[in-house]
């Protein structure tokens, strides 16, 4: 079982020569199955030996970026790499990179520039002919008083409008000049600007305007609502003020002569120089274009080399270099399944390469602790995802995601049980199941892309609800004969056996809702799961109550013993014995005398049909061993011969079970380190870090608990790179023993265990409550929702019924009690069963892996 255990790693040395160094990585970059250490963790990025190349890099991944960019904006897609990009050559492609950079960014200069004076001279234009009417309007305006003033005066016809006295008559001001200034605003800024106008000349001028509807603005190049202004005034003062107030408004002003010929001519000349940039603009554009199509054809094979690149002077920067700067010298970890494709990869770079001398790879003995490595499929992944979510397993360590690829959809379904639910979550998973290429070459938003990533997750828990919706007998809180009829009949006929029509037609047996039903053949079960008959009467609810509390706590045992059971496996691999007979002996037993009887009780229940009161049972086990049957008060107690004195027992056990958890490891190790104290003291052993190798690492107790071995060497099981620990719980074997702080450690964790297995042993109630809650819920909104507007014969009732029933099941019960349910499950997984022997402090393999590289950034 590859999964159970992580994969064997090794510690490997590299002597790599400098010349090719390079290819080397490159070649083990493709492999994607070393995780190099850093041999240089005093040196700081800046002056380690590649960094001027990691700039090189950087900056030609900001240049991709802006040609990223720049595609975005003009909504050309880059074409994706059909196969693997060639060798890079990071100066050829640096230079070409830059020139394009360089040609890019002047066309967008040249093409900026040009559309800000295409903008400007549309924004001439449209005040030429705007602010031209008005002065065409006003003009015409003018001489039209001007010869109603004539006629009047010609015709002698007193105009009843003319002023009285002679000097009032109609004259014409000499010598006053009028300024005024003209341009475009923004239509929203446009009764401000008039009131500031107004304002500041105290109501010396006079402001026309008309609207031009939509506009590129030359500044910010977007289109705005505006509309061209002409504002007249007197004096140099009042212009100085309007210009003032236009810049804070960010009005644009252009020249307007007055002159009508002059402003025709301008027009003109306006016009003309628009069609000349039109033809320039478009020129320009086409010639981006080109530039643009080009780089999405090798945008993406480019960023790939780049990215990879700079990993692989990432890389070259932990290596150590030799004194002679000829030999770079690495460490890094291998799985061994792995290492004849390192090898192969070795000589081929070195033959590339025309290398008269290859790669030294050879294994180091090594103190530190190896990574965590399993091999996933993309089945297995998302439930290892699940268990690192918690804590990388030890190296070696029993790996939980195996029992968790069942466990775990099968608690969530004891929660979900529901065969209609079942269905909807099956068809949701079946779908991204079968659209998986589709999906996975697309930018999914951040809820899809869950829901995709634990695809397989989701179709596991939807076969499983639809099996235990199969024994709950639940299809949408709908009654179901799929396995024969009901072994229950109506207590007044017994002829009348159909749960369905009972269920629909409350008058044809009313005592199944008073009273309950009756069993004309005693001792005949339904085939699978729940009768349907319990469906709806009065004595559903306590039946299933009891049901699923029971099995809650059946279930929540087994999974604890699982648990248990694997740390044993850990302590027997790991050659632990003092943890087996210290820790996992004394659990065991305090776990199953309590709870474990209790399950034994329980299924003893099912089995005979007795009537025992088993809360009864284990509150006298433990208030009065020995009372079985409340002193003659409760007899239907006494389930078996024997049963006092075995439950005085299982007291007695799980009481010693206590101290023997808390008390005898402590003890021991403190011998075996006094004894290891006076042997060193006699022959005078040198210490790990006066050796030239690393010794292996020491567990909690002496590395004599592997078979009496002296030495940490002896006591591991030695693999190539490492050492294997002797324990499961590491420490250094030279490292001072320090009593009080193991007691103390060793108190905890018993502690720990005693009120967790009754915590966790109530917390599986959870099973039980949630359970409950969902078929309580699908059976409101069935019976209350949907049932109700059926029965009601309105069309339109049953119409909006239906609507409502089936929002309500997809948001409140596929949405979130499914999410509720995962939520227990994973809690359940976590803390009740993978606490009792998941360490979950190790560290994940992340090798140098060109396709994780590629995965990252895409």
């Amino acid at each position: 079982m590859d999964l159970f255990r992580s994969e064997e790693v090794h510690l490997m040395q590299l002597m790599i020569p400098s010349e090719v160094a390079h290819d080397t990585i490159v070649a083990l970059g493709e492999v994607g199955m070393l995780q190099f250490k850093d041999l240089n963790p005093e040196k700081p990025a800046f002056q380690r030996t590649y960094a001027g190349q990691i700039k090189r890099c950087d900056e030609m991944a900001r240049q991709i970026r802006f040609f990223q960019s720049e595609l975005e904006k003009r909504e050309i897609p880059v074409a994706r790499r059909g196969a693997d990009p060639p060798t890079p050559d990071l100066d050829a492609l640096e230079s070409q990179l830059a020139g394009l950079e360089t040609e890019l960014t002047q066309l967008n200069a040249n093409t900026d520039r040009l559309d800000r004076s295409y903008n400007e001279l549309q924004e001439l234009q449209l005040v030429l002919e705007t602010a031209g009417t008005f002065f065409e309007d006003a003009h015409s305006n003018a001489l039209q008083v001007r010869d109603e003033h004539a006629l009047t005066a010609e015709g002698g016809q007193l105009d009843m409008g003319a002023p009285l006295l002679e000097s009032a008559s109609f004259t014409e001001p000499a010598g006053i000049q009028l300024g005024f200034l003209a341009g475009t605003i923004q239509l929203e800024k446009l009764a401000a600007f008039e009131r500031l106008l107004f304002r500041a000349t105290r109501g010396n001028m006079y402001l026309k305007h008309g609207e031009v509807g939509t506009v590129a603005d030359p500044i910010s190049g977007e289109g705005q609502e505006k509309s061209v202004f002409t504002v007249f005034f007197a004096g140099e003062r009042a212009r100085s003020k309007i210009a003032k107030i236009c810049e804070a408004f960010s009005a644009n002003r252009y020249p307007f002569p007055e002159d009508t010929a002059r402003r025709r001519a301008m027009a003109a000349e306006v016009g003309a120089r628009l069609r000349e940039l039109h033809a320039t603009l478009e020129a320009g554009t086409r010639a981006r274009g080109a530039v643009l199509s080009s780089l999405a054809q090798r945008l993406d094979a480019w960023g790939v080399q780049v990215r990879r690149e700079k990993g692989v002077y990432h890389t070259l920067n932990k290596l150590s270099v030799d004194v002679t700067r000829k030999v770079l010298v690495a460490e890094a970890w291998v799985p061994v399944a792995s290492r004849p494709r390192v090898h192969d990869a070795l000589r081929a770079a070195a033959a590339a390469a025309h290398s008269p001398v290859g790669t030294v790879f050879q294994p180091v003995v090594t103190y530190d602790p190896p990574p965590t490595f399993f091999r996933t499929s993309k089945i297995t992944a998302a439930f290892q995802e699940l268990v690192d979510a918690y804590g990388i397993a030890r190296y070696r360590e029993a790996n939980p995601a195996v029992f968790t690829i069942v466990t775990f959809p099968f608690l969530f379904a004891v929660m979900f049980g529901d065969v209609g639910h079942g269905l909807l979550m099956l068809a949701f998973a079946v779908w991204l199941v079968a659209s998986e290429r589709r999906l996975g070459a697309q930018s999914l938003n951040e809820i899809l892309a869950m829901f995709f990533q634990g695809r397989y997750i989701i179709l596991a828990m939807a076969a499983f609800s639809i099996y235990t919706g199969l024994l709950y007998n639940e299809f949408f809180s709908m009654v179901t004969t799929l396995f024969g009829a009901s072994r229950w009949a109506c207590a007044e006929d017994a002829a009348i056996t159909d749960p369905v029509a009972m269920q629909m037609d409350h008058t044809l047996c009313p005592s199944a809702f008073n009273s309950g039903l009756a069993m004309p053949r005693p001792g005949a079960p339904y085939p699978v799961g729940v009768d349907p008959a319990w469906h709806g009467t009065r004595t559903e609810l306590p039946y299933l109550n009891s049901l699923k509390m029971k099995m809650s706590i059946v279930l929540g045992i087994a999974q604890m013993n699982g648990g248990i059971l694997l740390s044993f496996l850990n302590q027997r691999y790991f050659s632990d014995s003092l943890s087996t007979w210290c820790e996992f002996v004394p659990q065991v037993i305090f776990l199953n005398s309590l709870f474990g009887y209790l399950v034994v009780l329980i299924l003893a229940k099912w089995a005979s049909g007795v009537t025992t009161d088993l809360y009864h049972v284990m509150i006298y086990m433990f208030l009065q061993p020995g009372n079985v049957d409340c002193s003659g008060q409760c007899p239907e107690n006494h389930m078996y011969r024997g049963q006092a004195f075995v439950q005085v027992v299982l007291v007695l056990a799980a009481l010693i079970a206590v101290p023997w958890m808390l008390l005898p490891k402590p003890l021991i190790l403190r011998k075996r380190s006094q004894r290891r104290q006076s042997r060193d003291a006699s022959y005078g052993l040198l210490a790990p870090e006066d050796n030239d190798f690393s010794y292996a690492r020491f567990s909690d107790d002496d590395p004599s608990v592997a078979g009496g071995a002296e030495l940490g060497l002896e006591a591991g099981q030695q693999q190539g790179g490492h050492a294997v620990p002797a324990g499961h719980g590491a420490s250094h074997g030279s490292e001072e023993f320090d009593f009080g702080e193991v007691m103390v450690h060793q108190a905890i964790h018993a502690i720990e265990f005693v009120l967790g297995s009754v915590s966790n042993t109530a917390s599986y109630l959870r099973l039980w409550a949630l359970s409950l809650a969902h078929s309580q819920l699908s059976a409101v909104f069935y019976d209350r929702v949907l049932m109700a507007a059926i029965k009601s014969g309105n069309p339109i009732a049953i119409v909006i019924g239906f609507y409502v029933f089936l929002v309500a099941t997809i948001s409140v019960l596929m949405l979130m009690e499914s999410l509720s349910a995962f939520l227990h499950a994973l809690r359940l997984h976590w803390v009740e069963f993978q606490s009792k022997h998941y360490f979950g402090d190790g560290y994940k393999f992340a090798p140098f892996s060109f396709a994780e590289i590629d995965k990252v950034e895409e």
